[in-house]
């Protein structure tokens, strides 16, 4: 077995209920397999409802669930009742990163920088002009996204975006470039520039495509990684980050970023970004899965 690891049985929690379960899927399987190759023995269940058990010997659970039931705490919570321990935040934690409006109205307390951002209740429209963005507040992986970039466009988009949620986040869209920090336990890792073929790291960038370059460390000089690195761990600490995690940024022309959201439980797939700041810190896929695993407590 690699390493020495405090546990010898895990169950890895995959799949979900929400929009994200194909990607979810995909996350668990990796972890599952790095973690067998590292000589633990690997209980996969596919969570569609609270109501699963634990298979017997099970000492830790690594919870892969993306989205709602995932990153919502509820899964957290079932696992705080059975009082055995698991990786990432806390059930009460969660909901501060999972819901777009918490977590804008978090940052913009602790003066983290950010768009121009409001909430769009239905019926309503937005109060400032394009090019904006508009998200279904509790999503990820870029699903109930809609990127504006003119007034006759902003109806249409605010139709589909309802289509996941009556309430809409919008922001003013920030003209520049996107990156990523990443996070194991409380080290920071490289910072990635994500540089997508078609402009926009949307769904299909994400997962379908394999032209979107991943630029790790990102081509910006040490007082810009720095700046980054320190708002993202200050974003992190805010949210209620524990174990793992990947803040998002925006950074305008001028050098500016801004803050997008702290992503709880971030992808484990072969395009996913927390493994590539991983291993350019080092850490193969295998060592990963392990170190995080072996921070699991009892909540």
């Amino acid at each position: 077995m690699m390493g020495a690891c405090k546990f010898s049985h895990v169950g890895v929690l995959k799949g979900g209920s929400g929009s994200e379960r194909e990607v979810s899927l995909r996350s668990g399987a990796a972890v599952a397999d790095a973690l067998r190759a590292a000589g633990l023995t690997v209980s996969e269940l596919d969570i569609q409802d609270l109501g699963f058990t634990l298979p017997d010997g099970v000492e830790a659970v690594f919870p892969v669930l993306h989205g709602e039931m995932g990153e919502d705490g509820l899964v957290q919570h079932r696992l705080e009742e059975l009082g055995i321990p698991y990786v990432g935040s806390r059930s009460w934690e969660m909901p501060r990163s999972l819901d777009k409006e918490i977590t804008h109205a978090l940052l913009q307390v602790g003066a983290v920088p950010m768009a121009e951002w409001e909430m769009i209740e239905p019926g309503e429209k937005v109060s400032f002009t394009a090019p904006l963005v508009l998200k279904a507040p509790r999503q990820g992986s870029s699903i109930g996204l809609a990127i504006v970039f003119s007034e006759e466009e902003i109806p249409g988009a605010l139709e589909e975006v309802r289509k996941f949620d009556p309430r809409i986040l919008a922001e003013k869209f920030v003209e520049g470039t996107e990156c990523t920090v990443g996070f194991l336990g409380d080290q920071v890792l490289p910072v990635i520039q994500i540089v997508p073929h078609s402009g926009n790291y949307d769904y299909e960038a994400k997962y379908l495509r394999n032209d979107t370059q991943y630029l790790c460390p990102a081509p910006y000089d040490a007082v810009q990684t720095e700046k980054l690195q320190s708002l993202a761990l200050k974003a992190y600490k805010i949210l209620g980050g524990r174990h793992l995690g990947r803040v998002d940024f925006r950074v305008d022309k001028n050098g500016n970023p801004f803050v997008l959201e702290l992503n709880t439980i971030p992808g484990f797939t072969a395009t996913s970004l927390l493994p590539k700041a991983a291993a350019a810190a080092g850490i193969d896929f295998q060592s990963l899965c392990v170190r995080i695993l072996d921070q699991a407590e009892v909540v």
